[in-house]
């Protein structure tokens, strides 16, 4: 398998010294509705005062846990909107965009009180690195278990770090591309993929390659997953290029891909949808202004996408008997590209109640900070 991949990997490194990535279309055939408000959504604050919240995900008795990328997670007990200190994370760098990211309770909870976190760290030799730790949770606090995972390939920026269990039972990792977009297809390379491991760091016996946990491949910057539960098809989010030298002269084209086991993905070697055989062609891009897609779950039917860049809530309405085509993209809170009510949004969620959970990612020093940030928004569907 992997002598086959071969001749694809020298083409991407062909590609980046030409830096002339092959340009694809726009796979959604419909114009993005930007609606500042939402009829029938109902607003209001339910937390603020947080730092660069990175993840939020509910307990099974309602508690609330964010982490938060400075390094530590604060806990909202059920029925309260206030924060409380629950656990500082060991040996935890925040560098830029790198510092505590993903956050996963374990779908065994109930028993084994586990928890699983994604976190950058400095390794003997000062290397920047990025490791899945497990903690063990007691009531008020938690306690570091077992690494799970470490040494994944990591940077300041362009690093991924979103982690989430599938209802397969087994735990997934984004990576990135380190600023060496190249590494994108390597599958012996650890950064630019998504990951796939047993809860206590094994490589499943039906991952796509031999002794590798690598599930896919030819992604940029993995930065959310949700899983579709009336189908169970598993989605991505990733950031595309900058326009940066490194990258040549391409820039956004963040996408939303239907994930493909063992699928390239493209990055770098193709933007877009091309349709080309060899890759896997995104569901959605955005290729006139940056959209930086981050977390995201399937909510009454829809997928829902917290915005950075676009300072939304995007909703992409699929056609599922046309394997996902996308019948409608509306952008919710955002007025016009990059112009948000709330700002950035960086994670979204289902609470208990049964309604939509989204952070706020203004105090992250990219964004305009609005008073008392940043925020979880509580949305309620009238």
């Amino acid at each position: 398998m992997l002598i086959f991949l071969f001749p694809l990997f020298i083409i991407a490194q062909e590609n980046i010294q030409k830096a002339q990535p092959i340009l694809g279309e726009v796979p959604q055939k419909t114009e993005d509705v930007f609606l500042p408000e939402v009829p029938g959504v109902k607003v209001e604050v339910w937390v603020d005062s947080l730092t660069i919240p990175w993840s939020l995900r509910f307990l099974p008795n309602g508690d609330a846990l964010v982490a938060q990328r400075t390094g530590d997670i604060v806990r909202i007990p059920a029925g309260q909107r206030e924060q409380e200190k629950y656990f500082d994370v060991p040996g935890a760098v925040h560098e830029v965009d790198a510092g505590l990211m993903g956050l996963a309770i374990h779908p065994d909870f109930e028993n084994n009180n586990w928890i699983y976190i994604m976190h950058a760290f400095r390794n003997q030799k000062d290397e920047l690195l990025s490791k899945v730790v497990r903690l063990e949770h007691r009531g008020n606090t938690a306690v570091l278990d077992k690494v799970i995972m470490e040494n994944i390939p990591a940077y300041a920026i362009h690093l991924g770090g979103r982690i989430a269990f599938g209802p397969d039972g087994l735990l997934y990792i984004g990576t990135g591309d380190m600023s060496q977009p190249f590494l994108a297809q390597d599958v012996n390379h650890l950064a630019s993929k998504i990951l796939r491991i047993t809860d206590e760091g094994e490589i499943p016996s039906d991952n796509p390659f031999e002794n590798s946990p690598v599930y896919s491949y030819g992604h940029r910057v993995v930065q959310g997953f949700a899983w579709d539960p009336e189908t169970g098809a598993f989605f991505n989010s990733e950031h595309g290029p900058s326009g940066a030298e490194v990258e040549g002269s391409v820039r956004y084209r963040d996408e939303i891909n239907k994930v493909e086991k063992a699928g390239n993905h493209g990055w770098p070697v193709v933007v877009g949808a091309p349709g080309m055989s060899a890759y896997v062609d995104p569901k959605a891009i955005w290729n006139k202004a940056a959209v930086p897609p981050a977390g995201m779950t399937f909510y009454r039917g829809d997928l829902y996408v917290a915005s950075l860049g676009g300072q939304a809530l995007i909703r992409l309405v699929f056609d599922k008997e046309n394997d996902y085509e996308v019948k409608k993209v509306e952008r919710w809170f955002s007025y016009a590209p990059s112009k948000g009510i709330y700002g950035r949004m960086r994670d979204v969620t289902i609470g208990p109640d049964g309604n939509l959970y989204v952070t706020t990612s203004n105090t992250d020093g990219r964004a305009a900070v609005r008073i008392h940030d940043d925020k979880i928004l509580k949305l309620t569907f009238e």
